[in-house]
């Protein structure tokens, strides 16, 4: 399996990002959801960032909306069909998390990890979605966003893949810092698994092998 998980965007070091993907293949896919609740043109822009700068990078971009997907994760599954990388951005983890779940994102993107099918990365609400729960995040992402867009409860449990929470954005110079302060301490508090993530660092699985830069 192999992750990169950033604090903020792509963070300091992103050759390690393009070293994960490999050279075998150069399309990344982004995945935006966790801004449905944004207006469209904020969304947009803020989708095409993503997409230029991992063009900058050597990769050949386009946007995945599993929006798209609902009931039809075989297609999904399809399209992601040669895919170097997976790129989840930062927005709302509630949002971001019932998407993978309406798509059935969440279980293809176990399967094709598993089998060493393509890189996974992303950032802040793309970090805190792989955790085994959610539980904690209402303090930082407005749950109810989920039901008031889609008259659906929230998805309380996380994809599960890495054993810890992610807490990203600690000690950083970001707008959320203060309430990350809360969330750190709250799963000290709680004896939750959790690792912090300053703005700049990258968590990075890459089989048996977790390093942090």
């Amino acid at each position: 399996m192999r992750l990169y998980l950033s604090s903020f965007r792509l963070g300091d070091h992103p050759e390690h990002l393009v070293a994960l993907a490999g050279q075998d293949g150069r399309r990344a896919l982004v995945i935006a959801n966790a801004l449905d609740d944004q207006p469209g043109t904020i969304r947009r822009m803020s989708t095409e960032t993503e997409v230029r700068d991992l063009g900058l990078l050597g990769f050949d971009a386009a946007e995945l909306d599993l929006r798209g997907y609902a009931g039809e994760p075989e297609r999904l599954r399809a399209d992601l069909a040669g895919a170097a990388l997976v790129w989840l951005r930062g927005g709302n983890t509630f949002l971001l998390r019932y998407a993978l779940r309406r798509s059935g994102a969440d279980t293809v993107l176990r399967d094709l990890l598993a089998g060493d099918a393509l890189t996974y990365g992303g950032y802040s609400a793309g970090c805190c979605v792989l955790a085994p729960s959610l539980r904690g995040l209402e303090m930082v992402d407005d749950a109810a966003v989920v039901t008031q867009l889609y008259g659906s409860e929230p998805v309380w449990d996380g994809l599960g893949l890495i054993d810890e929470a992610i807490v990203p954005h600690y000690e950083s110079d970001h707008p959320e810092a203060d309430v990350i302060g809360l969330l750190a301490q709250h799963y000290r508090d709680h004896a939750i698994p959790h690792r912090t993530l300053r703005d700049g660092q990258v968590l990075i699985v890459n089989g048996e092998s977790i390093t942090v830069v």
